[in-house]
């Protein structure tokens, strides 16, 4: 006689799943192989669009998380243009919000279509003033205006090279009479003609009476054409998210994301189904109604429809699967993580998009939280250490096995939000006083982990991965793996003994 537990079943429909995958996370599992029916596993060639937000559509379904040793700017740049999104952490010290700010506008401005909004000077000013502007923003050239704000020329860092601080910005820039100027919008493909024709790097955009209108540049369409999946918006920059609290600075600092051009604002606490994220919801839409909300984190039914009826644009799912989460450990609450995703799957359908959070320790259980709910997977600790996180670099003294003999290794800090390092570094604000600190139950880890290099080369191993499980499952986009695997689940799912996970994950 089976265990009640390991009893054999075989799920007929997504009634029967639910039971079938009940206490079970991915390394339950393996999938049968369906007939192929994709000529090549390119991920140029087959389509991986899905949904982060609603609103916001992903070629690549792939998030950063919101840690403060995951996703700052170099992280959610590298993200958006690899087709998925960052979300810039809120672990940053309380009631200081210009950090975070930075940090968006950083990706904001990393490309453009149109600069719509380009750093410009005055005429007048000096060469100093310009060399400090450069300087704070990061660009190379500034768009000179005269005092009514119409375009009087352009000034570069070749301009203004080996050239005293004294000297007037007017006679070193590049006038007006001298450029090519289009008046009106442009489009990419009108603007890379313009400029190949007349052999120039830079058109500057003016208004019928002369005023600045935006900038193009050939650095920008280049980046377009070298990253053809990028998440951008309509203005050709590139998406970052922004996560905020529920209590606390959380709508001053929703509504400075805002204004800093963030195009999702994610709330972001440990337990979403709560009065505490009801409450948040309700405020966050009155102040900054038009930014796609992104909620969580929660691991049941009644979570998600919890969510969904107060009106977020997507919902976190995940209770303590991260690597750097010990939610489960500390107080034992929390669901497995395929279980969550079906449960919320199903009580949801395809209202709002499911972001899975937590629990992908290798590149086939990134695929399988893809086909168990989700429409995009938030990762972690699968980046840690790599060059676009932030932090420094230390080198820890560690014995090599095989010679016995110790080497200096560089390593980087990852560490749960809940954390204590990281509750204290921010002093969070959610219904803690700072002098309430260490009365903290700490439900995050903080370890080093070897440096590594960009998190492009994991990225593109996982897409590539993804799409040899499309075309293990007989699909040729993620949206039809995901209907023939909600069709027919029977058809997929090997429910692993022991013996048989051994042989599968274990090397």
């Amino acid at each position: 006689m089976w265990p009640l537990h390991t009893r054999p079943f075989v799920p007929r429909d997504t009634t029967d799943l639910l039971r079938f995958v009940q206490g079970c996370t991915f390394d339950d599992f393996l999938l049968t192989p369906q007939l192929g029916i994709v000529p090549s596993r390119d991920p140029a060639v087959i389509d991986l669009t899905s949904q982060f937000t609603s609103q916001i559509a992903l070629r690549r379904p792939i998030v950063s998380a919101n840690m403060d040793t995951i996703t700052r700017a170099a992280m959610a740049v590298a993200l958006a243009e690899e087709g998925g999104i960052g979300v810039i952490d809120r672990g940053f010290r309380a009631g200081d919000i210009s950090p975070q700010i930075v940090e968006v506008t950083a990706v904001k401005r990393t490309q453009h279509g149109i600069i719509a909004d380009p750093h410009t000077i005055d005429a007048g000013q000096r060469i100093s003033d310009a060399l400090q502007l450069m300087d704070r923003t990061g660009v190379g050239t500034l768009v000179v205006t005269a005092g009514d704000k119409r375009l009087a020329g352009l000034l570069t860092r070749r301009d203004v090279r080996f050239v005293s601080g004294d000297a007037l910005v007017a006679d070193r820039m590049t006038p007006r009479d001298l450029l090519v100027v289009h008046a009106g919008p442009i489009s990419s493909a009108d603007a890379e003609r313009l400029m190949a024709e007349r052999k120039i790097k830079k058109v500057p955009l003016v208004n019928a009476d002369g005023t600045v209108l935006g900038l193009i540049t050939a650095k920008d369409l280049i980046k377009h054409r070298t990253h053809p999946f990028a998440t951008r918006d309509d203005q050709g920059r590139l998406r970052v998210a922004a996560a905020v609290g529920a209590t606390g600075d959380y709508l001053e600092r929703a509504v400075e994301l805002q204004r800093a051009g963030a195009d999702a604002i994610v709330i972001d606490i440990a337990h979403g189904h709560s009065l505490v994220m009801e409450r948040a919801i309700e405020q966050l839409r009155k102040r900054v109604g038009s930014v796609p909300l992104v909620a969580g984190n929660i691991a049941t039914a009644e979570g998600a429809t919890f969510l969904l009826e107060r009106g977020v644009d997507a919902i976190k799912v995940g209770i303590g699967p991260g690597g750097g989460c010990t939610t489960r450990l500390a107080t034992n609450f929390g669901v497995p993580q395929v279980e969550a995703l079906v449960r919320c799957q199903q009580a949801i359908s395809d209202r709002v998009p499911l972001i899975a959070d937590g629990g992908v320790k290798r590149d086939g259980a990134f695929a399988q939280a893809l086909l168990f709910g989700s429409d995009s997977v938030m990762l972690g600790s699968a980046f840690a250490g790599t060059e676009e996180t932030p932090g420094e670099i230390v080198l820890k003294p560690v014995v090599m096995p095989e010679s016995q003999k110790v080497a200096r290794v560089p390593f980087k800090v990852f560490r749960g939000m809940a954390s204590v390092g990281a509750v204290r570094d921010r002093l969070d604000l959610e219904d803690v006083d700072p002098r309430e600190l260490e009365t903290l139950g700490s439900e995050g880890l903080e370890v080093s982990v070897p440096a590594r290099g960009s998190v492009r080369t994991i990225i593109h191993d996982m897409l590539k991965h993804l799409c040899s499980a499309i075309s293990y499952g007989g699909a040729d986009t993620l949206q039809q793996f995901r209907k023939r695997f909600w069709s027919e689940p029977q058809r997929y799912l090997i429910r692993l003994s022991h013996a048989s996970r051994m042989e599968s994950f274990e090397r």
